[in-house]
């Protein structure tokens, strides 16, 4: 990045998603953090000795080119649509928006204007999901027969606005249709409301993609404990990647022979080998924003999840909530989500 001018980047909302993303935009080469917004303060002491300000406008006073927005769900819309109409550039952290007519504005405001608009689904910069895409691509796993997900953890005092749906399971709906290249045809889901708060904070839904892959998800704020699991099994056995900790797991089905053809018919699969993939583990926050850093600058093919990109699982969590409503499930093949919501 020698030689270059490096990208004025302002951030604004400081709490404990901002905390992270101050830390790592002062580490991206090619980037400076000039200034931080928070109508609130500065809670976590982020700031040092740059400009606190209380808003957007404050930021745009500041000169900035680009803005990560780790502002609650519900001033997405407002925050970003302010910076579009400045000619600048954004990532927004997931949700996208707090429901999908405000995320189609947000698209229409950054595409019209030629802008850079991102949204933050990290799990695809994760190392242990990076590396199982590319080998479900090589077809290490052979026919993908099933996805499975767990997410669960205590409750995030950061949470407000949203309920675990659209907070947490949207990561999970990303995911999956990435992994394979193939979006939610159908989706039924189950919440409840344990903790008091006016959202859900346990969900579990199971889905259809369009390709026929069979998938389940559990996701809650009510375990005392962090989980963060992605099962894909497939005709050569199953991948285990926990993105906890950055660790991908293959076994492998075995091949037992045997003589008695009535055994043989109902075996089905039994235990093979078992490799654990030694990865390069670099902090997906980090690797987030220098795929952001490079949209902006125009370096390259464009590696950010695009605010459009974040429009269909925002549409996908919305159906289980609905299919939670109506204990029907939800049939998404009659409102399909935007064009190109899936990556190549």
């Amino acid at each position: 990045m020698s030689g270059r001018h490096p990208v004025r980047a302002g951030l604004i909302g400081l709490g404990m998603m901002g905390r992270h993303h101050a830390r790592v935009l002062r580490a991206v080469d090619g980037v400076e953090l000039v200034g931080v917004a928070d109508p609130c303060g500065d809670p976590h002491g982020v700031a040092g000795g740059l400009p606190l300000v209380d808003d957007v406008d404050g930021l745009l006073r500041l000169g900035v080119d680009a803005v990560v927005v780790a502002v609650p769900t519900a001033y997405h819309e407002a925050v970003g649509l302010r910076l579009a109409e400045a000619g600048v550039h954004a990532l927004v952290e997931k949700p996208v928006a707090h429901d999908g007519a405000a995320g189609c504005r947000l698209v229409e405001a950054f595409e019209s204007r030629g802008l850079v608009g991102a949204v933050g689904h990290i799990e695809r910069y994760n190392p242990a999901l990076q590396s199982l895409r590319a080998r479900l691509e090589a077809g290490d796993v052979g026919e993908v027969h099933q996805i499975a997900t767990r997410r669960q953890g205590p409750f995030p005092a950061r949470i407000a606005d949203v309920g675990v749906v659209k907070d947490l399971a949207t990561h999970d709906i990303d995911l999956t249709a990435w992994l394979v290249q193939s979006g939610f045809r159908s989706v039924f889901g189950q919440v409840a409301h344990k903790s008091g708060r006016p959202h859900e904070d346990l969900v579990a839904f199971s889905g259809r993609l369009e390709d026929g892959t069979v998938t389940s998800h559990l996701v809650n704020w009510l375990s005392p404990f962090k989980e963060r699991l992605t099962v894909v099994t497939g005709s050569r056995g199953t991948f285990v990647a926990d993105t906890l900790t950055a660790d991908l797991t293959f076994y492998e089905n075995g091949t037992v022979d045997t003589s008695w053809d009535a055994v043989a018919a109902f075996r089905g699969v039994s235990e093979g080998s078992m490799v654990r993939y030694a990865l390069d583990k670099r902090e997906p926050l980090l690797v987030e924003h220098e795929a952001f850093r490079d949209a902006v600058r125009g370096d390259g093919p464009s590696r950010v999840v695009t605010l459009r990109e974040g429009l269909s699982p925002l549409r996908v969590a919305e159906a289980a909530i609905e299919s939670a409503t109506t204990g029907r499930p939800v049939d998404l093949s009659r409102d399909p989500a935007p064009a190109s919501v899936v990556p190549a």
